[in-house]
This record gives C-alpha cells, structure tokens and sequence, in this order.
C-alpha cells in the first residue's frame, strides 16, 4: 500500500511539473510544430515532406491534366 501511494505521488508530482509550461503560456498555447511555419527553415526553402509532396503532386496533376483523361 505504502508503494503504491508512493508511485501515485510521483505520477501526480510528474504530471504537474508537465503542466507548468502550459499553465505558464500565454493562453496555454504553444507556437506551431510544423516545419513550414519557422521562418529559419522558410528563409532556406526547406519545407515540410507532406507540403512538399502535395504541392508536387497539384504539380504534376495539372502538368498532366487527369481530370480530362
């Protein structure tokens, strides 16, 4: 019983030390993940891998033009 309380503490201590930043964050949001929203990575033109192959397959859909196959 001892244990467990123990290990529940520390899950509780875990979780709250996770949520600091979050609770700190103005309106706990955090500024985008994906790739193509740094500007570093924009200035080189290196973009997201999904981005990069949609805007290559719209590419070659109009280059090709399947919708009139």
């Amino acid at each position: 019983m001892k244990s467990l309380l123990l290990t529940l503490g520390f899950v509780a201590l875990a979780m709250l030390l996770l949520s600091v930043r979050v609770i700190l964050r103005k309106n706990g949001r955090f500024s985008s993940q994906h790739l193509g929203d740094n500007p570093a990575m924009r200035k080189r033109n290196i973009g997201c891998v999904v981005s990069e192959d949609y805007k290559a397959r719209k590419a070659a859909e109009k280059k090709l033009d399947i919708k009139h196959l």
